[in-house]
């Protein structure tokens, strides 16, 4: 055992046993979905860290654990961006240094209960601050929160409709957090025990009393997944294809039907042969269709992703720019700076042009649909507020195929479910080449998914719902009782702090008397 404890003497080896740590919790999600290893995924990371032999060494041992989380999330990034995968780890695995540091602060040695009971709060208060940087879509966005991994849990599901994913993922550090002290320190196993138990309150009283959505009539929509389609002349060839399969959906009585991103790769301005195919098809089905068009406007400079609705009188004017780019694949942050990503990987070429605003679109016969492009679904912002304004169903078209043989695909179709949870909405994730996925408004699968080998069109009979999550209502109340948390812990240090370092009063000298017995008067 001796020998087993140098091990960890050298810098090197304990970098690396942390990375792998900090890797742990990508088997939680797709495609392993080992769910189940949430509950204890940090625990190794934990323990790493409470035993750095000084302060510093937390702090690096914290931001090794957080490259080897972002590089393990990431890695099927490795084929485009090649070497520049390892710099974004290593940026945004730094946010968790200062994470590690207040795991040796409150976990060092042996932990008091008062200490335990600190650390169950601030922990994942702290956990919740690294999800929030990284959640600005310049740094790449909210992929891979902690909470995500519970997207076929109902428990979780339920505990995102009261507190988005932020609720989940800090219950999660917390359930971590008690079990690592439960295998680690004897003396403190009564906070701990205290602080599961509470996890396990939190999550029954969100079962019992958390609104559910009212199923209010239903709706029938049609994806159409085309599937990969390679070659100079693809954009066409796809086009062929997605009209194809959308001719197989006549008779069968839809209200919407939806293709995926960059589903039509002209500009249906300038190409009125294209949106009169379109209309062709929508009167010929008698459904809407939202197409997502990848191309160079003719109305305004620059290359936009926009949803577009098509009816069967042709374009019916509503249209949805994307509004959150992805860096680097559709935009190169500080291209003066950065432009040389490039020449190493597949990074955008040309920045694509953002939205400004959100769109609920109404189809012909009164359903009130909210588009996001890509990543967007990521966002548990952007689905909020389009059902703050009244869209009854939420539609995420995305196109994963350059990571067609990663993780990705099934990563990306799982934030749907997370979404659809949280707002109280049903939501369609449409895709070109898989995965494709609907869920009802309790973030329930509905049919089955239509995966990365299958080009076809799937109809869903999608239970529409109504009534408010408290998410919807409250927001992202779970982030600022956060930020009052860890606000309020530095308080304390500080005072704690003043304290210590308040010199002690020295010993009272009684004043000088003069003859006459009366006390001395300086300056006299």
């Amino acid at each position: 055992m001796q020998r087993f404890g140098h091990w960890f003497d050298s810098p090197w080896r304990r970098s690396l046993l942390a990375a792998l740590a900090g890797a742990l919790p990508v088997l939680a999600f797709p495609a392993p979905a080992l769910w189940w290893f949430a509950y204890v995924t940090l625990v190794p990371w934990i323990l790493l860290l409470r035993t750095a032999p000084t302060a510093r060494r937390a702090l690096y041992d914290g931001w090794c654990g957080g490259f080897g989380f972002m590089l393990a999330m990431h890695h099927w990034l490795l084929p485009n961006l090649h070497v520049f995968t390892f710099v974004i780890a290593a940026l945004l695995g730094a946010l968790w240094a200062p994470w590690g540091g207040l795991v040796r602060h409150f976990l060092a040695g042996t932990p008091g209960p008062g200490r335990v009971a600190g650390a169950l709060v601030v922990l994942p208060s702290g956990w919740l601050m690294v999800e929030l940087v990284r959640s600005w879509e310049g740094l790449g966005g909210p992929w891979g929160m902690l909470g995500a991994s519970q997207w076929q849990v109902t428990a979780g599901l339920r505990l995102a409709s009261v507190g988005g994913v932020w609720l989940v993922s800090f219950l999660l550090v917390a359930l971590n957090v008690a079990v690592a002290v439960l295998v680690s320190v004897r003396a403190s196993r009564v906070p701990a025990v205290a602080g599961l138990v509470a996890t396990a309150t939190v999550t029954s009283v969100a079962w019992v009393w958390s609104p559910r959505p009212d199923t209010d009539g239903r709706t029938r929509i049609a994806v159409v997944q085309p599937g990969v389609i390679k070659g100079a002349d693809s954009g066409a060839q796809r086009f062929a294809v997605e009209e194809r399969l959308t001719r197989e959906l006549v008779g069968q009585d839809l209200d919407l039907i939806v293709w995926g991103e960059s589903s039509v790769g002209f500009d249906l301005a300038s190409r009125p042969d294209l949106a009169t195919r379109l209309a062709d098809l929508s009167r010929a089905t008698g459904a809407p269709i939202l197409v997502n068009v990848d191309a160079r406007r003719s109305d305004k400079p620059g290359i936009y992703k926009s949803s577009v609705l098509v009816g069967p009188e042709g374009l019916t004017g509503d249209r949805y720019d994307k509004m959150r780019l992805v860096p680097f694949g559709e935009y190169v942050p500080a291209r003066s700076l950065l432009g040389w990503a490039t020449s190493v990987g597949e990074a955008a070429g040309e920045d694509r042009r953002r939205g400004s605003e959100q769109v609920v679109m109404r189809t012909g016969n009164g359903l009130r649909v909210g588009p996001m492009v890509c990543f967007e679904s990521a966002f548990p912002d952007m689905s909020r507020q389009l059902v703050e304004d009244r869209a009854q169903v939420l539609v995420a078209q995305s196109a994963t195929s350059t990571f067609q043989q990663s993780w990705a695909p099934e990563q990306h179709a799982s934030l749907a479910a997370l979404r659809a949870a949280e707002s109280g909405r049903p939501m369609v994730h449409s895709t070109l080449t898989g995965v494709s996925a609907v869920y009802d408004a309790s973030g329930e699968r509905v049919g089955d998914w239509l995966g990365t080998s299958a080009s076809a069109a799937q109809v869903y009979d999608v239970p529409l719902a109504r009534g408010t999550t408290l998410y919807v209502r409250f927001g992202d109340w779970p982030v600022l009782a956060a930020l009052l948390i860890l606000a309020a812990w530095c308080l304390g240090e500080g005072v704690r702090t003043l304290r210590v370092r308040r010199p002690a009063p020295g010993p009272r000298v009684p004043p000088a008397r003069t003859v006459h017995g009366s006390p001395a008067r300086p300056g006299r």
